[in-house]
């Protein structure tokens, strides 16, 4: 199973820990983006999208992080991580969007600002993550767990790009739910972690 990867995406990252969390074995193709292999042959043939990651699995072919975790999790991770029932579903999928939506926009583009240079909206993304961190932690302060009172996907689509903030200058200071959090995942058997994290 390849993984096309770049190591300091959160989005591969979260794919990556995925399938450390439960024991699947990825085979790393390194995509330079800064080199543009991306929008290039042989990559661009595998996703005109022109982004990471991409998995390929046999004759499984596809792109999207949040996608792939799906995928993922219901071939080989068993129902712990994506479960059966269709509200349980709802209830791991709510995050995964807020994942892809309001953190993607908060907290991912205020790092793609500071570390990569992207010439995006600083003062947007600042006030995207102040608003989006806030109902985290109050979610976080009564429960231990994104959905279903234990780790799920969520936890993979969520964690990456609110623990890598900082590299943005999103401060998870005012939030200790968040932090004890956090600290959970990083104490999950299998962990695996990446610069900045």
């Amino acid at each position: 199973m390849k993984l096309y990867d770049m190591e300091l995406s959160g989005n591969c990252y979260k794919v990556r820990l995925f399938a450390a969390l439960v024991g699947i074995e990825l085979e790393l193709v390194p995509v330079d983006l800064a080199a543009g292999e991306h929008k290039q042959s042989p990559f661009i043939d595998l996703n005109p999208w022109a982004q990471v990651p991409v998995l390929e699995d046999g004759e499984v072919l596809l792109r999207d992080s949040q996608a792939i975790l799906v995928y993922l999790a219901r071939q080989y991770g068993g129902h712990q991580w994506w479960p059966d029932s269709p509200v349980h579903q709802g209830e791991v999928m709510q995050w995964l969007s807020t994942a892809a939506n309001e953190i993607h926009a908060g907290p991912n583009v205020a790092r793609l600002i500071d570390k990569f240079g992207y010439p995006l909206d600083k003062a947007r993304a600042l006030a995207v993550s102040d608003r989006v961190l806030p109902l985290i932690e109050r979610h976080l302060s009564e429960h231990r767990w994104m959905a279903l009172g234990r780790p799920t996907l969520a936890e993979c689509a969520v964690f990456p790009y609110i623990a890598l903030g900082w590299e943005g200058g999103v401060t998870l200071e005012p939030y200790p739910a968040i932090r004890a959090w956090i600290e959970r995942i990083k104490a999950l058997p299998g962990f695996v972690a990446m610069p900045g994290v």
